[in-house]
């Protein structure tokens, strides 16, 4: 018997295209891995119903499309929003370089809303260039074999529930 509260929490992947926003996101809610590539055009939304210690949280999940800065999409895909994985993929540095700017425009949309940043690819590149990475984050990550993936996800909605981090 749940004796915790349950919660609906809004998250939305946001990044340049082609860093594996919608990899994470089949890996997190399909444990699935394509090595194709599609575009997602618009939005794409999943769910998935996690545990955080006795709370249920239903995580909506939007995979938005990638731009190359974030002032290029559409505001009102940001608006409800209770959570934000920033995704770059560590072996394009163009997928990065504009990641504080694009931080601080969504913050001024959805202040006090937590943003996690997320190097995806992981599996791509050596622990020496990991070192060399110009850029802080909060999870590395890998679509490709998983490393990660889960912890990022229940880490953004432990924060967006008030819990840890």
């Amino acid at each position: 018997m749940n004796t915790g509260k349950t919660y609906s929490k809004k998250v939305i992947l946001i990044g340049n295209f082609g860093v594996g926003k919608t990899s994470l996101t089949k890996r997190f809610v399909y444990q699935k891995f394509s090595e194709e590539y599609l575009t997602t055009l618009g939005v794409k939304i999943d769910k998935k119903v996690v545990e955080i210690g006795e709370d249920i949280v239903n995580l909506m999940i939007w995979d938005i499309a990638g731009e190359v800065t974030q002032t290029r999409v559409n505001t009102s895909y940001y608006l409800g929003s209770n959570g934000i994985l920033y995704v770059f993929d560590v072996t394009r540095p163009s997928t990065y370089e504009q990641m504080q700017a694009d931080i601080e425009y969504v913050q001024k949309i959805l202040p006090n809303v937590p943003i996690l940043k997320i190097a995806n690819k992981a599996d791509l590149i050596s622990p020496e260039q990991l070192k060399q990475l110009p850029v802080s984050y909060d999870f590395l990550c890998s679509a490709k074999t998983g490393e990660n993936v889960e912890n990022a996800f229940l880490a953004l909605a432990e924060a967006m529930i008030g819990k840890k981090i």
